[in-house]
């Protein structure tokens, strides 16, 4: 019975030294996760969106919208003239492409546009 009591008081001396490293584990974790909560997540990151053409039409009063021809592509919305625009028209337009949206006019004969980025 002698040696049965050595076994057993090993065996409790070896419980007594897994208790002692939980508890050292233990308290690094408490104090990882406080550290971890004290630290503020940034912002996530919206990603811009992408304009459509109902966003581009808007910047436009419906007159002139009216005379304007809308067409999406993978990188620019583009803004064909559906008739004569005139100088004052022209003007007003090419005001709201560069100030409004960002955009510019593209001179090319019959195909001249204005064309504004998707990307907001």
């Amino acid at each position: 019975m002698g040696e049965e009591n050595s076994r057993i008081d090993e065996l409790l001396r070896r419980i007594d030294d897994l208790l002692e490293v939980l508890k050292i584990v233990s308290e690094d974790l408490k104090e990882v996760s406080d550290a971890l909560r004290g630290i503020k997540p940034s912002a996530p990151s919206v990603p811009r969106g992408l304009r459509t053409i109902d966003d581009v039409q808007r910047a436009f009063p419906r007159d002139l919208a009216g005379m304007l021809y809308f067409e999406e592509t993978s990188d620019y919305i583009l803004i064909k003239p559906r008739q004569y625009l005139g100088s004052e028209n022209f003007a007003k337009i090419a005001s709201i492409v560069r100030d409004q949206l960002g955009g510019e006019y593209v001179s090319a004969g019959r195909e001249s546009h204005f064309r504004v980025s998707r990307k907001m």
